[in-house]
């Protein structure tokens, strides 16, 4: 593929070598990292700290940012390059020009067990040893791999990938482009019981999981349906992997979850939430919209929209930096101590000799 074609297809250039170079319009073959870069190949560079990057690399085109500087120096290395304001989703776009993920060609594989109620829609590919329970349901276009179970009245929406042995629990919704990843379980139980007397019993969870369009869920991750209602993943959210999410939580749009986040019952996350890997969050908390927290921080409490938090139990980031300042002290500071002590022990030593004498 010609530069000049990954750079129509790209769409969103604002500026290229094209323009004063035309013949400069290298084959690209695939993508490589500007670090470990490779002949023939198309790479990024997101900003001025990797400027040295571009001295020595072996790739034939770069996705750079709105900067005359390393545009010059490209041209200088004899670089094909492209330039926009956002160079790492340029580079992602050039990734799909190149690679698509492992699909299963249509089809139903003849080890797949499918309940005769089960509704299965157009170019549906189902892998070895799936298990489609009674009136599920699975639209057009959609994925499944090898040893997925589809449990009763669930529903799969179009387009929509499902890895291997990651299991749809019963009555779950997932919408339409989403993407689950090996092993994970969407609709499990949700954490249920009752003390009583005698010990715990368990409370039956009868409500459902709801998963809108474009969302993806990571490999091993767990999204449990509740008592009643629902827990409801918004539209475009994306969970890393060995994610927890309890019942009833909500999430809005676009909230992302990195790996090992844990969410109690009944946590609302508003959307464009980000949290960090470990971050765990507790019961009913509420996260405003655009908020985020760093890796392990500890939310017990509701968070503001826009705050940036950190630690357990967290603080907002400014007072975060300002108590590690001091933690980091803690050992001067605590000689310091010591040493006032043993200073006012000597003084009140010497006032109780000075009270002696004047008696």
């Amino acid at each position: 593929m010609r530069f000049s074609e990954i750079v129509e297809q790209l769409g969103m250039a604002e500026a290229s070598s094209l323009e004063a170079q035309p013949d400069l319009n290298p084959e690209i073959t695939g993508v490589s990292a500007v670090q470990d870069s490779q002949p023939n190949t198309i790479s990024y560079v997101e900003g001025t700290k990797f400027a040295p990057y571009i001295e020595q690399t072996a790739n034939a085109a770069l996705i750079l940012p709105m900067n005359a500087s390393l545009q010059a120096q490209a041209t200088e290395q004899g670089i094909a390059w492209v330039s926009t304001q956002a160079p790492r989703l340029g580079f992602a776009r050039a990734i799909a020009l190149f690679y698509q993920p492992f699909h299963l060609s249509p089809g139903i594989h003849p080890t797949a067990i499918i309940d005769p109620t089960a509704k299965i829609g157009t170019n549906v590919a189902i892998g070895p040893h799936v298990v489609i329970h009674n009136a599920a349901i699975i639209e057009d276009n959609v994925c499944i791999h090898p040893q997925v179970v589809i449990y009763p009245q669930a529903h799969v929406g179009a387009n929509t990938t499902l890895h291997a042995s990651c299991v749809i629990h019963e009555r779950a919704q997932v919408g339409q482009h989403c993407i689950i990843h090996a092993g994970a379980v969407i609709g499990s139980e949700g954490f249920g019981f009752v003390p009583t007397p005698q010990g715990w019993e368990k409370m039956h969870q009868s409500g459902i999981v709801v998963l809108e369009d474009h969302v993806e869920v990571g490999c091993n991750s767990a999204i449990d349906r509740p008592a009643v209602g629902e827990t409801r993943i918004g539209q475009n959210s994306k969970l890393d992997n060995l994610v927890h999410v309890a019942h009833n939580c909500q999430l809005a749009n676009n909230c992302v979850l990195a790996a090992q986040v844990g969410l109690a019952g009944g946590v609302e996350l508003e959307p464009l939430v980000v949290l960090g890997g470990q971050v765990g969050v507790a019961n009913n908390a509420k996260i405003g919209k655009g908020a985020q927290a760093g890796s392990k921080a500890g939310l017990h409490s509701n968070v503001p929209a826009g705050s940036v938090m950190m630690g357990s139990p967290a603080s907002p980031y400014r007072t975060y930096l300002k108590s590690s300042a001091i933690y980091n002290r803690l050992p001067e500071m605590h000689r310091t101590l010591k040493k006032l002590q043993k200073q006012v022990a000597e003084l009140e030593k010497q006032l109780t000799a000075l009270d002696q004498t004047d008696t």
